[in-house]
């Protein structure tokens, strides 16, 4: 099978593309390396991702980029800096290829950042994906799965989070641009016979996790003794999903996807268990050997108080067990976490 990922340079994607690879598949990477946080992190990403060490020097970014496209170029492996808003650059990737399937992870993620840019997340999360639909149908390209986020649930007072849930008051405009993106999805669906899963990510973590999110921005500061960041009184809790589990899910839901057709679905992958910001950063205590300096704060707008998945319908679909206990993943991000001091 021929592989087209958008986002196949960032944590998620990376682990991927290295996964369709060890499995005899081909890759087609687009990602706009974007300075959402230092892209050479992404180019770290993608050389582990297709095997190679993280060596070359850097100079500016133009050169890295294309140097990096170089030296990752394989029969089984392409990789395009290519933003999905770019309609033209997108369709003549389309063009050159025979895709089988598009694994659609590209966006501009995190729910505070999206507070202060709205207009910018509307134009990647919901404009770049029509572009990416759009190229889609020209192209007869009629399989996708695409990402959302537990963040569409909002301050959902249910638990656990069902995908038959109402999600018709998002708290952040990153949540608001995910839920936009499915019901678009369903238009493509209806009009082009697109066969689509959405999967409601539920806080992804383990090894190649953004800078930004909490269990790698807790562990730099607690290495490097600074005040951690502790917003509220530690009792609001998260369904943390260890990256294994997530790319088995991905990967179940790639397969469904093959077998059937008429596919429409929003599908939840989680951990299926709440963890609390107090023994999260417990956690995190424990394995780097070192106590926390807590800088307590008020809670941040956007925020939600907890979210929780129910994974029956991504069981029943397609098998998605998860089973990597919250402290064993831990354990495994912080080791890799010290050998790369991030």
């Amino acid at each position: 099978m021929n592989y087209l990922i958008t986002g196949g340079s960032g944590f998620i994607g990376s682990h991927l593309v290295e996964c369709l690879l060890h499995s005899g598949h081909s890759v087609i990477n687009v990602d706009n390396f974007d300075d959402f946080y230092n892209y050479r992190i992404k180019i770290r990403n993608t050389l582990e991702s297709v095997g190679k060490s993280f060596e070359f020097p850097f100079n500016e970014k133009e050169h890295d980029i294309q140097k990096l496209i170089f030296e990752t170029e394989s029969d089984r492996y392409r990789l395009y800096y290519q933003d999905i808003r770019d309609a033209e650059g997108l369709g003549k990737i389309f063009r050159k290829h025979k895709i089988d399937m598009v694994v659609h992870l590209a966006a501009l993620a995190g729910v505070r950042p999206s507070i202060e840019q709205p207009g910018r997340y509307g134009e990647v999360n919901v404009n770049g994906s029509i572009n990416l639909w759009e190229i889609c149908a020209e192209f007869n390209v009629n399989k996708v799965i695409c990402a959302s986020s537990s963040s569409v649930y909002g301050n959902n007072e249910k638990i656990p989070f069902t995908e038959t849930d109402s999600v018709d008051q998002p708290v952040s405009p990153y949540a608001a641009t995910k839920r936009s993106a499915e019901i678009l999805g369903h238009v493509y669906h209806h009009l082009y016979h697109i066969d689509m899963i959405h999967l409601r990510f539920f806080t992804v973590y383990g090894p190649r996790q953004r800078p930004d999110l909490a269990i790698h921005k807790f562990a730099k500061l607690i290495s490097s003794r600074e005040s951690v960041p502790f917003f509220g009184d530690g009792t609001t809790a998260r369904d943390y999903t260890y990256i294994d589990d997530i790319i088995a899910g991905v990967t179940g839901a790639m397969h469904y996807l093959e077998r059937n057709t008429g596919v429409y679905e929003i599908v939840n992958l989680g951990e299926s268990r709440m963890v609390s910001l107090n023994e999260m950063l417990s956690t995190i205590e424990e394995n780097l050997s070192i106590n926390a300096k807590r800088e307590l704060l008020p809670m941040q707008p956007g925020d939600v108080l907890r979210t929780n998945a129910d994974i029956a319908k991504a069981r029943a679909l397609f098998h998605y067990r998860p089973t990597t206990d919250f402290h064993f993943g831990i354990k495994k991000f912080v080791e890799w976490f010290l050998r790369n001091g991030s």
